[in-house]
């Protein structure tokens, strides 16, 4: 056995030895693989280099000019043709040169046009931080991307980049590369060159007149000219220039004292008083400059030589300029100069940007736009984002959804939610919430939605929440959560689009000098179902024909719109003013505002001028739709019109019965539409087996009838005497009646009506005759009977809320009679057993006084006693009180301030 154990251990160990070890196969694998990887990046390598563009030395010098195409491909502006000044090297003073060098490139000098340590570094962080986080260009590898690459964050590109650079170095000097670099970028304000922006900014056309702080800013402005710009931005450019002041000790460029010295100059006492002349279009412009900077990494609109695809309209756009232009002959009523507005102007069916006015009497020249810059409280124009649309999308709701706009909506922990107009009208239609912009129907339509759905929805409309939260006040606009009017016209838009949206858009395509294109046209989607535009832009088009939007009506135009205000915490009055509305063909949203009090906080409009946004609409929609069809929205096969009985709360069809006054037409999610019909207007079953018996002895005539249906009915009782007109006897729930004292030898027609004592419903009339006979009386029977005139019973008055007025009613038992009526000293007489008394006043109290006149043989003129009752009219109204498109004196007009928004909404 131990001979067996030895010869196995010594084979094991036999076969182990013939073994190669195990890290030796992985070197060989890893050697292997680095050896194929290496070959193929070699090869790659070498074929991106093979297909570099050559050196060309015309495009080493000035920059290429980027021109501007409008929507049907002509050229209206070209960048970069002027404002160029070519300085040579020999003309650069030190200062400049060693800023220059310290901030853009501390090794330019040394290195072969590539820094391999600076490319160490970047390495590292590409790989941390991702590819393109940060670069390692030098000054020549700048001045290769600038003149033949684009500015695409591709290895190709990159690798290209530096073989050139490596050429040029050989073929130019550094100077002469310097001298390229400093004449070729942009430095803002239109201005290319060193030399050009040292004339732009400090009125220096020597060079060597610069200062350290001088030289300072124009090395660090063509990081970011815009940003940098010292003319709009100077507490930007003092930070940037000490950046570069930091660098260029850093580097020994200067000492610290040198450079603590420039830093205490100011630096608006550099800048010349001349600024630059205004660039056309300049609120467009800045929103072409933004979208190819976001969608084209690196691209610069005013050198790099590109024919850059608007969408402007030019002919919208200076329409829109000259509204917001002060003159003599711009109809548009600004109360001041003070007031500042931006508008955008968009295709319906495409979100192409048409038009875009950035403020109000612009110098063209960087300013603020506020068009899309920013953002301002939406006010009410959120309701059909945040309320109505999302309950349409995700609960199905029709237009003639009932809500109860009761009383102001509690919020805990602050101030109660009111309307408005601090009216609450009861049950209505959202309709009917939407057109008068109530406050309290629009935030429990929310609150009933939920809000997890109403921030979907209004997110896929491109709207952005402060700190990604959605409040109640949201759907009233009254939040933290901004908006332009770019982004607001980009989301009403998807209304009037059959629920289509994608983000508006102001460049469709550019192309590059080498004839590459990129197209920068956003992806349409689909961001509510068709059934949900269709019903919302009903919704609108009613607030704009008979709501809050009626200023902005154009006669013969199909438009649909809202309007929405703000609130200021402590103050009365709006900030802010906005109506964004939309026909099939464009889409126009606009803001007023930019008041401040003397603390610099936010202030308000002057009062009667909220409805500036309403005119600007109104003549933009009505100029630019001239000579063009403009097509009514068609309503999709998934929303249905159905006539709702006025009142039904569910909805309820109308029945054959229902007046034609009570029925109203509203739109349904197709499925959902009402089912059951109304019975409020039925008929009743009339009365039978009418029959009226004179009896002699008591001189009376009974009555009585059958009436054989189940109904809660009480019984009207009529009569009319020799053909007279048809009187009111009495209301009686029992099927007899007396009439006592009647008239000898006349003829009475009686009339029995059975009314509904749930809906007050009546059925047909049934009448009967019945004749008294003759016989003699003498002068003691009239003397007798003299007199015999009793009062009126059952007296009552109510007022009725809904039909804003009172009803008076009473009983009669007695011979025929006329009935004198007093309210508050003012007298009628009345045939009837009632009178309805209309207008009445809130608040008041009205005393009603009825006697019982006599009308035949000895009664003639007897007055019964008189009875009376009082009523007193409650102070709130149910909901009839003006809106904010009323009467136009000035107690109305300052109602309109607080049009729409909550009192207490915070800014």
């Amino acid at each position: 056995m131990a001979d067996n154990s030895q010869s196995r251990t010594a084979r094991r160990k036999q076969k182990k030895s013939t073994k190669k070890p195990i890290w030796k196969k992985i070197l060989l694998i890893v050697l292997i693989v680095f050896l194929a990887l290496g070959i193929g990046v070699g090869t790659v390598a070498a074929y991106w280099i093979a297909t570099a563009p050559e050196i060309d030395a015309a495009k080493l010098t000035d920059p290429f000019p980027s021109e501007l195409l409008d929507k049907d491909g002509e050229v209206y502006g070209v960048l970069g043709t002027e404002k160029r000044t070519k300085a040579e090297y020999d003309e650069l003073p030190q200062v400049l040169v060693d800023a220059v060098i310290a901030t853009e490139d501390s090794r330019f000098f040394e290195h072969s046009g590539i820094d391999m340590r600076r490319i160490g570094g970047a390495i590292v962080a590409n790989v941390t931080r991702g590819f393109g986080s940060e670069g390692a260009s030098t000054i020549t590898q700048q001045v290769v991307e600038n003149a033949f690459l684009s500015s695409e964050k591709k290895i190709s590109l990159k690798v290209q980049e530096q073989w050139l650079s490596l050429k040029l170095e050989r073929e130019y000097t550094k100077e002469q590369i310097l001298e390229m670099y400093l004449n070729k970028i942009f430095y803002g304000s239109h201005a290319y060159g060193v030399a050009k922006a040292s004339e732009t900014y400090f009125g220096k056309k020597d060079l060597n007149d610069l200062t350290l702080p001088e030289a300072a800013i124009l090395a660090g402005l063509p990081q970011r000219p815009t940003a940098y710009n010292p003319f709009e931005n100077p507490d930007l450019t003092e930070k940037r220039m000490n950046t570069v002041l930091t660098l260029m000790v850093r580097h020994g460029k200067i000492s610290q004292e040198e450079a603590d010295e420039a830093r205490n100059v100011d630096i608006t006492s550099l800048l010349t008083d001349t600024r630059p002349q205004p660039t056309p279009y300049e609120a467009f412009l800045k929103q072409v400059e933004d979208e190819v900077s976001e969608k084209v990494e690196g691209a610069d609109i005013y050198s790099d030589g590109l024919k850059i695809h608007t969408t402007i309209d030019t002919s919208v756009q200076d329409h829109v300029e000259y509204l917001l232009t002060d003159s003599e002959a711009n109809p548009i009523p600004y109360p001041d100069d003070e007031m500042q507005a931006g508008m955008v102007v968009l295709d319906t069916k495409n979100g192409a940007i048409r038009a875009i006015g950035g403020r109000r009497n612009s110098n063209q020249i960087r300013e603020y736009n506020y068009a899309i810059q920013g953002g301002q409280q939406p006010g009410s124009t959120f309701k059909p984002i945040l309320s109505y649309g999302p309950a349409i999308e995700h609960k199905k709701m029709s237009t003639y959804h009932q809500i109860n706009d009761d009383k102001p909506y509690e919020v805990g922990g602050s101030s109660p939610i009111r309307n408005w107009n601090r009216a609450y009208g009861g049950w209505m239609s959202a309709r009917h919430a939407m057109n008068q912009s109530l406050n309290v129907p629009a935030v429990k339509t929310l609150d009933e939605t939920g809000y997890a759905e109403a921030k979907s929805f209004a997110e896929g409309l491109g709207i952005n929440f402060a700190d990604d939260q959605i409040t109640i006040r949201d759907a009233i606009g009254g939040s933290k959560t901004n908006v332009t009017p770019l982004q607001l016209a980009g989301a009403y838009r998807a209304f009037g689009n059959e629920g289509i949206y994608n983000e508006p858009y102001a460049v469709t395509m550019i192309e590059f000098p080498d004839g590459k294109t990129v197209d920068l046209k956003p992806e349409p989607e689909a961001a509510m179902s068709d059934y949900t535009a269709y019903m919302i832009t009903d919704m609108l088009k009613t607030v704009v024909t008979d709501g809050t939007g009626t200023p902005a009506n154009v006669p013969g135009l199909q438009v649909a719109g809202k309007t929405g205000t703000t609130s200021l915490e402590d103050e009365s009055g709006s900030p802010d003013s906005w109506f964004s509305g939309y026909t099939t063909n464009y889409t126009i949203s606009i803001w007023t505002g930019g008041y401040t009090n003397d603390d610099g906080k936010r202030a308000a409009i002057p009062d009667g001028h909220t409805r500036i946004p309403h005119a600007l609409f109104k003549n933009t929609m009505e100029e630019i739709s001239k000579g063009i069809e403009t097509a009514d929205f068609i309503k999709p096969d998934s929303v249905v019109e159905v006539g709702v009985e006025k009142g039904s709360n569910p909805a309820r069809l109308p029945s054959d019965y229902t007046p034609s006054s009570e029925i109203v037409t509203e739109l349904f999610v197709k499925g959902t539409e009402p089912a059951k019909t109304s019975e409020k207007f039925d008929e009743l079953d009339p009365v039978s087996g009418l029959k009226a018996k004179y009896d002699e002895d008591s001189n009376s005539v009974h009555i009585e009838w059958d009436y054989d249906s189940d109904e809660d009915v009480s019984f009207e009782v009529s009569a009319s005497v020799n053909g007279g007109q048809m009187q009111s006897l009495s209301s009686t729930s029992d099927n007899s009646l007396e009439i006592s004292e009647v008239e000898i030898g006349a003829e009475y027609e009686i009339q029995v009506i059975a009314v509904s004592n749930d809906n007050n419903m009546k059925s047909e009339p049934r009448t009967t005759t019945v004749r008294i006979p003759e016989e003699d009386e003498d002068e003691e029977e009239d003397e007798e009977n003299e007199g015999n005139i009793p009062s009126v019973s059952g007296l009552s008055a109510n007022y009725n809320d809904s039909a804003g007025l009172i009803d008076v009613s009473w009983n009669y038992n007695g011979p025929p009679a006329t009935f004198e009526v007093s309210v508050n000293g003012q007298t009628e007489t009345v045939q009837s057993n009632g009178i309805e008394i209309s207008n009445a006043s809130p608040g008041q109290k009205y005393t009603i006084t009825v006697t019982p006149i006599g009308q035949n043989g000895a009664n003639s003129g007897v007055r019964g006693d008189p009875q009376s009752t009082e009523v007193t009219v409650p102070e709130e109204s149910n909901g009839n009180d003006d809106d904010e498109n009323g009467e136009e004196d000035e107690e109305e007009e300052e109602e309109e301030e607080d049009e729409e928004e909550n009192e207490n909404n915070s800014e």
